[in-house]
């Protein structure tokens, strides 16, 4: 029986050619965007979860409050912290620590140095905690003692080749040129994880350098202020990670807000717990490891792949209807030759299923030629090959099999209703019912795509805003150099002018200034500071930029009030600039009132010389942080090159020439000021790309549709269109008559559209600092091209009918 129904339901897709075309590509469609969509939603939850005891694990985040406000939130916390929760709670099983181990290494044997910046400082804990996997090296001691390095194996490749690496030595060639003994490789580390590791040395390593200088103090294992540092807890089995988190206020009251200086200003922090499985998308704070994913845009792009394929069975069940009128006198023929409604049934289902099937694996086909695209488009490091954990293959599956029973059971159950006598003699009527209902799923079709279209204008309008707005500073033609940190600072200082001068003798140099940063980056220097005189406050949390003598003119950043640092002033040393938001903070009444004011920074008193305008450190989607400027005239870590944009590439060549003569030791490295900066803004843009196209396929789906209902509707009124034709109805008058009912579906999901759209993009919206006003005509703009669309789409089949010879029209039984 089953065989003779696909037999049957082949045959009646062979028959009717561009019905079926129709419905296999809109199902196609919809089947291969939710595969891709599904394939990247499994990618990004994925995260760290391939850790033994993920489940188990926490990290830790520090919020700090400052005169009753939320001054900062940071992914990294106090290194005294994991220990003291190890030892107050019995449900810490154990803890690991990391800080940033970015450094030039160097094999000394073959010269061979590369600045390495995917490393940590890591307690031995570690490597297990974090799934670490050694091929080489005991675990147990690879990272148990100071000096000690384990290297990722292409790490390793590259500076040793095909020799074993274990017990051989790497220099840091920063600082004081220390010495490490590689003690362990491990297997590549996953790239779903939120932390990428190429590197970790020994924790031990930290206060080891330190006591060489004679410092005993152990602050990497004591400290309470240095707030730089990853730490994870892994909890016994059975914990409850909600129940700890409820203990941290009382853990912050006892170690952290009762110290004096804390209490002295009004500050206090708060600790918060995020399961490891959940930083990739949830957290997004200072001091990130990695540029962490968006868990709200993953979420609207897993809810946009249901919308977009039960579009397409929707489209299936209004082009199924749409051919009743076609296959009434069958079904009427079949009954009156036995055929029970059962039968009928299963009949009009095997149809659906074997087109569902076969669109299936167009959509299958589609989803592996295109992974690899897809996954470029929206900057995802998934396979580059078609794959789907099985939770989420079973996911996939079984609303794959109940949207096909679905959309097949309402035509196969309308289908087989018929009586035969009735469509035999050519008088049934579709039931209002059925009517509405068809109506109904057009409206909540075109409601969706109007949403997804609008989506992607406000997506490109804020994208567009963050390009377009004044950061403060000239980032343009700007080149960056990184680190020159091999030479001891004796010899450095000694080095830095001659380079400068060095440069500024070839004719496309404008300038050259050192920073400690540059625009793009973020910040991580930050010290509490106190006003000095009456007007005192309590101390606040002030961002540090480092600069030379010639940063401000570089960059264009003129005071408001005040002047630059000057090598005319010898009290400069001791002086400091700041920007407008540092001095409403510590509460100058304006920007010359905050001139000669004096600053506590630790046990140093500054003078403040300059007041200079906000400007943007890092891209829109964050505020402008209150700025402490400080004279750094030896400063090292990046060098900004102005430069002419006539012959770039020789300029480089020239640039890169001076480099190697005075740090020949140094790797030479640069990047491109804007460009840089505007990397910040691509997960946005990727966001509006993938909104667009996914809006785009939704309303072309969408138009499968509504190009079913509409030749529904004109197939009923074959007839009334003949007559009127005849009673002298022109073209236009036909064409209005047969669109006006679709075009007001759509101005009705148009309106359906508008508060979900609203609502949706102005929470989008709350994760920028800066951002666009939601306007009324774009929404008016969204509505009227889906409106040209369906017109478009409606009109084509209407001009049809109209053109239709009315002889043929009033044959039509």
């Amino acid at each position: 029986m089953l065989k003779n129904h696909l037999r049957l339901a082949w045959r009646s897709l062979i028959k009717r050619k561009s019905y079926s075309a129709l419905n296999i590509l809109g199902l196609a469609i919809g089947i291969t965007c939710c595969l891709l969509i599904f394939q990247y939603v499994a990618f990004e939850r994925s995260y760290d979860s391939f850790q033994q005891n993920a489940g188990r694990i926490v990290r830790l985040r520090l919020d700090a409050w400052q005169k009753g406000k939320l001054a900062w939130q940071s992914a990294t916390v106090y290194p005294a912290i994991a220990p003291a929760m190890k030892k107050d709670f019995p449900e810490v099983e154990n803890y690991c620590r990391l800080i940033d181990a970015n450094f030039l290494l160097a094999n000394d044997r073959n010269q061979n140095k590369i600045r390495e910046t995917k490393g940590y400082f890591a307690d031995p804990a570690a490597l297990d905690m974090l799934g670490v996997h050694l091929v080489e090296g005991n675990p147990t001691t690879a990272l148990d003692g100071p000096y000690k390095i384990v290297l990722s194996e292409a790490t390793a490749k590259k500076y040793f080749g095909q020799e074993d690496p274990l017990g051989k030595k790497l220099t840091v060639k920063d600082g004081n040129h220390i010495s490490l003994e590689v003690t362990g490789v491990f297997r590549e580390y996953p790239a779903n994880s939120h932390l990428l590791l190429h590197h970790l040395i020994s924790y031990t390593t930290l206060d080891a350098e330190r006591a060489k200088g004679g410092d005993s103090t152990r602050p990497a294992e004591t400290a309470w202020g240095w707030y730089d540092f990853y730490a994870y807890v892994q909890l016994k089995p059975g914990t409850d990670w909600h129940q700890l988190q409820a203990k941290m206020p009382a853990f912050c009251d006892r170690y952290i807000n009762n110290q004096d200086w804390n209490k002295k200003n009004n500050s206090r922090n708060e600790l918060f717990l995020i399961p490891l499985t959940d930083i990739h998308l949830y957290s997004n704070y200072n001091q990130e490891a990695e540029v962490n994913g968006n868990g709200k845009s993953v979420g609207f792009l897993f809810l946009i792949s249901f919308f977009i394929i039960v579009i397409a069975w929707v489209n299936y069940t209004n082009l199924a209807t749409a051919r009743s009128l076609e296959r009434a006198k069958e079904v009427g023929v079949r009954k009156v030759l036995g055929a029970a409604r059962r039968d009928l049934v299963l009949q009009f289902l095997s149809e659906s299923f074997l087109l569902n099937i076969l669109a299936l694996a167009i959509a299958l086909g589609a989803a592996i030629l295109l992974t690899r695209p897809f996954n470029t488009l929206i900057g995802s490091e998934g396979s580059s090959f078609f794959s789907m954990p099985p939770a989420y293959s079973l996911l996939f599956l079984g609303l794959f099999l109940a949207g096909t029973l679905l959309s097949g059971l309402y035509p196969a159950f309308v289908l087989s209703g018929y009586h035969p006598i009735t469509v035999l003699k050519g008088l049934f009527k579709n039931t209002a019912k059925g009517l509405i209902l068809r109506k109904g799923l057009i409206i909540g079709q075109f409601a969706v795509s109007v949403i997804l279209i609008t989506g992607t204008i406000l997506v490109y309008q804020q994208v567009q805003y963050m390009r377009r707005q004044q950061l403060g500073v000239n980032i343009n033609q700007t080149l960056v150099l990184q680190a020159a940190t091999s030479q001891q600072d004796s010899v450095y200082q000694n080095v830095l002018q001659p380079f400068k001068a060095s440069l500024l003798q070839q004719p496309a140099v404008k300038s050259v200034a050192a920073s400690s940063n540059v625009m793009g980056q973020e910040i991580y220097w930050t010290t509490g500071i106190l006003r000095v005189g009456d007007n005192a406050k309590a101390a606040v949390t002030l961002y540090h930029l480092g600069v030379d003598y010639d940063f401000l003119p570089a960059y264009e950043l003129s005071p408001v009030a005040g002047r630059n640092f000057s090598k005319n002033f010898s009290t400069d040393d001791k002086a400091v600039l700041i920007n407008e938001k540092a001095a409403d903070l510590l509460g100058f009444k304006d920007a010359a009132a905050a001139i000669n004011g004096q600053l506590k920074r630790g046990r140093d008193t500054l003078h403040i010389v300059g007041v200079v305008p906000n400007f943007h450190q890092q891209g829109l989607q964050k505020a402008v942080d209150p700025m402490l400027i400080l004279l750094r005239p030896e400063i090292r870590n990046y060098y900004s090159v102005k430069i002419s944009t006539d012959h770039v590439q020789q300029t480089i060549a020239g640039i890169e020439k001076t480099w190697n003569h005075y740090f020949p030791e140094d790797p030479f490295n640069y990047f491109f000021l804007d460009e840089s900066f505007n990397e910040q803004y691509k997960a946005d843009t990727r966001f509006g790309a993938v909104f667009g196209l996914f809006a785009t396929l939704a309303i072309l789906i969408a138009c499968f549709g509504l190009l079913g209902l509409s030749a529904y509707n004109v197939l009923q009124r074959t007839k009334e269109i003949g007559i009127r034709k005849v009673l002298g109805a022109t073209p236009q008058n036909l064409v209005f008559l047969l669109s006006k009912e679709f075009l007001l579906l759509v101005l009705v999901s148009f309106v359906i559209a508008i508060p979900v759209t609203w609502l949706v993009m102005h929470n989008w919206l709350q994760d920028f600092a800066y951002r666009i006003s939601i306007e009324w005509w774009v929404f008016l703009l969204g509505g009227t091209l889906a409106l040209l669309i369906a017109l478009t789409t409606v009109g084509f089949q209407a001009l049809r009918a109209a053109a239709a010879n009315p002889v043929k029209s009033l044959r039509t039984e």
